[in-house]
């Protein structure tokens, strides 16, 4: 007997559905990015100039009034509206997509987890981290429309692998935004604190954690290592597995929450994810809760390369 099954036409549908429009809609959203801010002509010394603004307040001016800078404004104007008329129109449409997904049941990760990824995604550091984990089964399933066994499911915390390799960039994005990782965590769930007797780990009212480890410090990785300048921010902790599952193949998937929501979670390929979990089942210093829980989790996701995803059953 297999250890997942198969969704019903009208899931499937849903969720081909969903993903095309949540496709455009990141793809608009983007867009939107780049016009963000605006364009205003300012007098200075007797002379009108062209003045680009920020959403942060700055100011940089684009030249004295010309044919150019005319032309300049009129497209970045024509341009910005355009933009957020069709922003407005697939925000719609992906609420609609939204309702039915939950109307239909497409969806089984917890809502928190849609929270946490989208959380990173609008701050720009999703590539930074990759899912890893019992998880990582969701993306799995929703790529092949099937639903695993319940008991392989089952977790009140998600593993966030931080890459170390693009760490600089991090930091540097993380300055810019004048952030810590709590604080980002805490605009999907305000409740969000970092643990004091486990300082890689954050934990909701609920009981919900977020873990962040890391590979083991190799080729100059700082140790140990906070993700902000914050007091009170996280420090990823050392993985054994982390270096295998950095180098391993990514895989993105759009996941569905239980209320609808989507977002795109970042994870290792199967047979990747496969074969670590079952590494982690040989460990002897391995709980024996977690390494019966490893060998099923192993045995589902090469069941289902078998008969649903050929690409990687050479692997």
């Amino acid at each position: 007997m297999p250890g997942f099954i198969e969704n019903n036409d009208s899931q499937k549908r849903q969720y081909i559905d969903a993903e095309s429009v949540f496709d455009e809609l990141r793809r608009v959203r983007k867009e939107a990015a780049q016009t963000r801010g605006g364009m205003i002509w300012r007098e200075i010394k007797g002379r009108t100039y062209l003045i680009r603004t920020s959403p942060k307040g700055t100011h940089k001016s684009l030249g004295p009034k010309s044919d150019e800078t005319q032309r300049i404004y009129a497209s970045f104007t024509e341009r910005k509206t355009q933009i957020a008329q069709r922003l407005a129109a697939i925000e719609a449409t992906f609420d609609e997509q939204r309702r039915l997904n939950r109307a239909l049941r497409v969806g089984r990760e917890p809502t928190i987890v849609i929270d946490v990824l989208n959380a990173l995604d609008a701050a720009g550091l999703a590539e930074h981290f990759m899912v890893v984990g019992t998880h990582s089964l969701y993306a799995y399933e929703s790529a092949c429309g099937v639903r695993f066994t319940p008991s392989a499911m089952a977790t009140r915390d998600i593993d966030l692998l931080f890459d170390t390799r693009k760490r600089l960039a991090f930091f540097s994005r993380m300055r810019e935004s004048d952030a810590s990782f709590v604080g980002l965590l805490k605009k999907a769930d305000k409740t969000f604190e970092r643990l004091e007797d486990r300082k890689e780990t954050v934990r909701n009212a609920t009981g919900f954690e977020v873990d962040v480890i890391r590979r083991t410090a190799k080729d100059g990785d700082p140790y140990p290592m906070q993700l902000s300048d914050g007091e009170d921010d996280v420090w990823a902790v050392q993985a054994s597995t982390g270096d295998s599952i950095l180098n391993a193949p990514r895989f993105s998937q759009m996941v569905v929450a239980t209320n609808g929501a989507m977002a795109i979670m970042h994870t290792m390929a199967p047979p990747d994810f496969a074969r670590i979990k079952r590494k982690l089942a040989e460990y002897p210093a391995r709980d024996p809760l977690k390494r019966s829980k490893d060998r099923l989790q192993a045995e589902l996701v090469e069941e289902l390369i078998a008969t649903h995803m050929p690409q990687y059953a050479a692997n």
